[in-house]
């Protein structure tokens, strides 16, 4: 099929997943994610043969994957994010990382033990956010403990990947992460200068016309990080996570008054079009052959699922803010060991190097897929008559 029939195939998934999503989802609330993998799966090369890769459509898959990073990043609000919270967070994966490093060393060998180990501390902050979003958690307490979690959930991998993956030394890596968190700080700077009127009155003013200024704006902030931290040789998916932060700043200290409105057309870009392409890409070239072909493969998934619970889940729960209720506090530990977008980044990486076998990584994948469709909703089952009704409540609380 033709790179054009491909995206039309691929928007046409996107078009039914949220159909099916919804119809389904009055008897079992399945994440959306999930429709547009499997049906990913479906029209892909191991099955029905459809749909294949394409240098424009992983093109698109890769703006859609950093987009999604982007929204992660923008979601973090930072009088939230802090203080005993935060250090709760970085204990939690700090563990998780030495554990999953041992654990991955213990089970493969050294050189596979490092990018599975490291694909094990990964959140999948993006992926989980929208569901907390639909349960209208998002703004609870139980909501901005888990935001702390996935960010630095999210984070914490795209560093490790900087400095353990890279195939650089340690040192050199460290002195280019050090020029990006320079950049970054530079950037934070600029964007929590005061803005004269007439920027939030051009930003208002164009807001709904043809400038759309606001936007353009972000798009521009999105590339230049994007570009700064291919320059320096690290994972684009850093600055995608640098850029939706400082735009939030941006945003919130220029013009608050458009920023909600300014996010739902960047939400309406990312979630409407780029998301949703990475997510399918991800399904048609998941390498359903190699898992189903080979026993080890298959038998590999259900390992590095409870892998995912025990290297980040447990850390978590151990370091829960102390306010949490129990189920609270487990409902915690599944949606932080969801993962899934930084587990295909990971294995893709592992891959092309020629540590990780397909097998492997498909076997990894499929791990992360399943935790998408199963941790979350345990996670929901567990919050219960909690989320929303005292959500809102518990959002409203001071911290």
């Amino acid at each position: 099929m033709s790179q054009s029939g491909t995206l039309i195939l691929i928007m046409s998934i996107a078009v039914l997943a949220p159909l099916l999503s919804y119809g389904i989802g009055r008897w079992l609330p399945v994440p959306l994610v999930i429709f547009e993998i499997v049906l990913g799966v479906l029209v892909g090369p191991d099955v029905l043969g459809w749909a294949g890769a394409g240098e424009v459509i992983d093109t698109l898959s890769n703006l859609g994957l950093a987009m999604l990073i982007f929204l992660a990043g923008y979601e973090i609000e930072f009088d939230k994010v802090r203080g005993d919270t935060l250090k709760r967070s970085v204990g939690a994966w700090l563990i998780s990382l030495a554990v999953g490093l041992a654990l991955g060393m213990l089970l493969t060998g050294a050189s596979k033990g490092v990018y599975i180990g490291t694909a094990l501390t990964s959140t999948a902050l993006g992926t989980v956010l929208p569901v907390l979003r639909d349960a209208g958690d998002l703004r609870s307490r139980f909501g901005s403990v888990m935001m702390a979690m996935g960010a630095v959930g999210e984070f914490g991998p795209i560093i490790a990947m900087a400095l353990l993956l890279s195939g650089r030394s340690p040192g050199k890596s460290t002195v280019l992460l050090a020029a990006f968190a320079l950049l970054t700080a530079g950037a934070v700077l600029w964007a929590m200068r005061p803005r004269r009127p007439w920027f939030s009155n051009v930003i208002a003013k164009t807001l709904h016309s043809s400038g759309q200024f606001a936007v353009r704006l972000v798009v521009l902030l999105l590339a230049l990080m994007l570009g700064a931290s291919d320059a320096l040789g690290l994972d684009t998916l850093l600055g995608a996570f640098a850029a939706g932060m400082i735009t939030r700043l941006v945003l919130q200290g220029a013009a608050p008054e458009s920023a909600g409105e300014v996010l739902a057309k960047i939400e309406a870009m990312g979630f409407g079009f780029l998301v949703p392409i990475f997510f399918v890409v991800t399904g048609i070239e998941f390498d359903l052959d190699a898992l189903l072909s080979g026993g080890r493969a298959l038998l590999l998934l259900p390992v590095f699922l409870l892998l995912f619970l025990l290297v980040r889940g447990l850390p978590v729960y151990a370091l829960a803010p102390r306010d949490l209720l129990g189920r609270d506090r487990r409902a915690l530990t599944l949606f932080a060991s969801t993962a899934l977008p930084l587990v295909v980044a990971i294995t893709t990486i592992g891959v092309d190097d020629g540590v990780l076998k397909s097998e492997e990584a498909a076997a990894l994948v499929g791990a992360a897929m399943v935790s998408v469709l199963v941790f979350p909703l345990m996670g929901l089952k567990l919050r219960g008559e909690r989320v929303g009704s005292e959500g809102a409540a518990q959002g409203a609380e001071s911290w």
